[in-house]
Parts: structure tokens; sequence; C-alpha cells
């Protein structure tokens, strides 16, 4: 009986060993199969606090994951992005603003000067037209600071300093002084328009540079940040698109003024030659009134 029982005994060891292995060696497996799993599983990100002075930029270098809620709230209105831009960027801003204010200061002045000349111009122009002498002529405009007066008073000056002229060569001296006289006239016309013509053609520059400048602080911006997340680069870009925008405004402008007042001012010269040629029909009238009696008496 005891021989029996201690068979028995064996008999159940050797059954429950084998099982009991088996088991540890499944619950180990498990264990490692979890501790796996964990260790590859992206922990959650912590909440931030991001402070007053911490950038976006550097606020996105420490925590990848939330680079899209701190950089996003940033204001992108026109003011805010000058604020946010930088210095050279806003050194360009703040230029190009100061151009386009300077154009709409020469339009106004321009369009004020042309539109009195133009005025004064024609109404000397109706007085020659009347006039039969260039002394009546003189009598009737006066001592007028007008271009086509001073044309006037420039052959009357002559006619006085030439008591005996030969008249081809009187007709010949005072031509020479009308042409120094309109030049004169048509240089003191177009100031301002070199100044609408450098505005005009190197504004889409001066914004294109402050573009550049700012588009390279971004991809410096994302190089810090490590990260190619839009968030971190929209804003930068945004600034620097805006210098291009402010350089387009003031590039435009310049080039229409300028077209408009280069026919207004041909115009206007159109006006002067009209005035010597009416200048120049007088002083013929006078001459041929002096040599018809000489002419009268030689008979």
């Amino acid at each position: 009986m005891q021989k029996y029982a201690m068979s028995l005994g064996a008999s159940l060891g050797a059954l429950i060993r084998p099982r009991v292995a088996a088991l540890a060696l499944g619950m180990l497996a498990a264990a490692v199969i979890t501790v796996e799993a964990f260790a590859q599983a992206p922990a959650a990100a912590p909440p931030v606090a991001v402070s007053a002075s911490e950038t976006p930029a550097a606020a996105a270098s420490q925590v990848p994951s939330t680079i899209a809620s701190v950089a996003l709230p940033r204001d992108l209105s026109p003011w805010g992005m000058f604020l946010n831009a930088d210095i050279v960027v806003k050194v360009v801003m703040v230029g190009l603003v100061f151009a386009s204010l300077v154009t709409w200061t020469v339009w106004l002045a321009k369009n004020l000067e042309l539109w009195k000349a133009t005025r004064s111009g024609r109404s000397a122009l109706a007085v020659l037209n009347e006039a039969r002498t260039l002394a009546e002529a003189n009598a009737r405009l006066g001592a007028s600071s007008e271009a086509v007066a001073r044309l006037l008073r420039t052959a009357v000056h002559e006619v006085q300093a030439s008591p005996h002229p030969d008249p081809e060569s009187l007709k010949e001296r005072i031509s020479w002084l009308l042409e120094r006289v309109e030049a004169a006239a048509g240089r003191r016309i177009g100031r301002g328009m070199g100044l609408l013509a450098t505005i005009g053609a190197t504004a889409p520059f001066v914004g294109l540079f402050g573009t550049v400048w700012g588009i390279m602080n971004s991809f410096i911006g994302i190089s810090n940040a490590h990260t190619t997340n839009l968030a971190v680069v929209a804003p930068g870009i945004a600034e620097a698109l805006l210098a291009t925008a402010l350089g387009l405004f003031a590039a435009i402008p310049a080039v229409v003024i300028y077209n408009v007042f280069s026919r207004q001012i041909g115009g206007y010269r159109a006006l002067l030659a009209d005035g010597s040629a009416l200048v120049m029909r007088l002083l013929s009238r006078d001459c041929d009134r002096v040599a018809l009696p000489m002419s009268r008496a030689a008979e």
C-alpha cells in the first residue's frame, strides 16, 4: 500500500511540473510583451503653459505637438503683422508708406499747378489773339508772372534794346530767346516728375527685398524649431508678403499719375509753343509796319 502511494505521488509530480513550468513561461512572455507595448506607445503630452515673453518658435521647439495651438493665436491683421515683423521689414514698410504719401502729395500739388498754369496760359493766348501789336498785348497782360506773358515781355525787351534793327536779325534773336523761355517754363512745370518715376520704378523691388528678408527669417525659424509645421512659418510669410503689397500700393499709383501728368505737361508745352508763335506773329506785323513807310520813302 505504501509503495502504491509513493508511486502515485511520483506520477502526479511528473504530471504537474511541466504544466507549472509552461504556465510560468507564459506569464513571463505576457509580461515582456506588455512592457514592450507600453514602451512603444506615445506618451500623452502634458499641458504646457506659455509665458508672455516666450515666442511661439520657442514653445514649438519644446513641445512639437502643441505648435499649432501656440502659434495660431497671433494677430494677422496688417497692423499686427507690422508690429510682429522683423526690424528690417518694418523699415521697408515705413519707407514704402512714406513713398506713397509723397506720391499723393505730388499729385495734389501738381494738379493745382497745372490747372492754374493752363488756365492762365489760355487767357494770355486769348489776349495775344486779340492784340494787334506787341505794345498793345504788353499793356493788356501787364506784369503777369505767367509763362506766356514772360514770352511777350522777352520779345518787347529785345525790341526796345534794338532801336534800328534789321527785321530778320531781330526775329532770329527773339526766336532764340523764346526757345530758352519755353525750355525754362517746361523744366519748371516738370518738377516732381522724376520723383514719381523713381517711386514707380523702385517701390516693387524695395517691397520684394522686404519679402525676401521676411521669408528668410521664416526659414531660420523652421531651422530653430526643428519642425516643418506651417503654423511656425505662416505669420512670418504673411508679414513678408505685406511688404510686397505695400510696394505695389506705392508703385502703381505713382506710375499711373506719372503717365497722366506726362500728357498734361505735353499739352502745356504745346500751349507755350502757341504763345511763341503768336508773339512772333505780332513781331512780324510790327516789323512790316516799320518797313512799309521806309519802302515808300525809298520810292
